[in-house]
Order: C-alpha cells, then structure tokens, then sequence
C-alpha cells in the first residue's frame, strides 16, 4: 500500500487514507494488515504493530473525528462535542514511547494504541495552535487537508509533485489546445 505523508502533519496525513471522499471515496484503511502498515509507514512507530478489529474500528472513528474537526476549524465553526469526545478519548492513553539509546539512535516503540494517541494530540495541538493553516487540496478530484505553511499562505495543493503538476499540466494543455 502506498500512504502519502505530504499534509505536514500526522493526524492530516491519517485523514488523508480516504480519498476522493466526494465523489468516489478510496478508503486505505479497510483491513487491520493495512492498518499496521500505516502505523509503521507513517514513522510514529519504528516496525507495524499487529492491529486487532477493535482498533481497526477505533481507528476509522478517530480518523473521521479528526476530519469533521478540521472542517469545522477551516470554516471557523462550532466543533461537534461527539467529535470532541472522540478525539480526546483517543488522546487519553500514553504516546508513542521514546527512546534515546546509548549509540544515539532513537527508537520509537507502541501498541496500536499508542499510535492513535500521537494522532490524536497532534491533531489537538494543530487545532488550537494553527486551525486557520488548514485547508483542502484545490485539485478537483482531491479531498486532502494539508497544512500551508508556506510564506504568503497561498499553497492551493497538497502535493507539488501530485495535485499541482496535474493542474499545471492541464491549465498548459488547455492555453495551448
């Protein structure tokens, strides 16, 4: 499976394991295998960690949580108290743990839990720091939230490489057809 980490932050990029939610939604994150992917793949933890159905399910509620949180944050709306005490049970457990070895390597080391925990400060700490940096991908097809830190604020896509160079491309091909 191929996650993107391009949102500049991880609870955005644990959103972003849907795609296209508005017109035809790609979920990611349909299997616990792909779930413990994602926990290594995103870097929070050093090697996957075997996910259960229960946190499948834990998973998926947090990861839409976060998402109609950030909408609201974006629009500068109420943020949904069911939502709320979604994302701040999940916050609840210990992070990640983080440890310094003596070689000076670090090593980062959890339960799936753990894992959404980290998502869910993180997306805590992005909606009181820095709500207004949050915004939606301007490529039509794509629904990523990302957050803009560019130095005027005016980023329009979540990834360059991705969304941007399709709509450069098809703005050059329609000057020049």
């Amino acid at each position: 499976m191929n996650f993107a980490f391009v949102s500049g932050s991880v609870a955005l990029d644990f959103v972003g394991t849907v795609q296209s939610r508005r017109d035809a939604p790609l979920d990611l994150l349909t299997t616990t295998a792909q779930l413990s992917e994602w926990t290594a793949s995103s870097g929070i933890l050093d090697a996957a960690t075997t996910a259960t159905r229960g946190d499948l399910a834990s998973a998926v509620r947090l990861r839409e949580a976060i998402y109609r949180l950030m909408l609201a944050a974006a629009d500068h709306s109420a943020y949904p108290p069911e939502d709320c005490a979604t994302v701040n049970r999940a916050a609840t457990p210990n992070p990640v743990r983080t440890e310094l070895r003596p070689d000076g390597t670090v090593r980062h080391h959890g339960t799936v839990g753990a894992v959404l925990s980290t998502v869910a400060r993180d997306a805590i700490q992005l909606m009181t720091d820095t709500p207004q940096l949050v915004k939606e991908c301007a490529a039509p097809r794509c629904t990523r939230l990302y957050v803009d830190r560019s130095h005027r604020g005016s980023r329009r896509w979540c990834d360059m490489t991705r969304c941007g160079n399709r709509a450069k491309a098809a703005l050059y091909r329609s000057r020049h057809a």
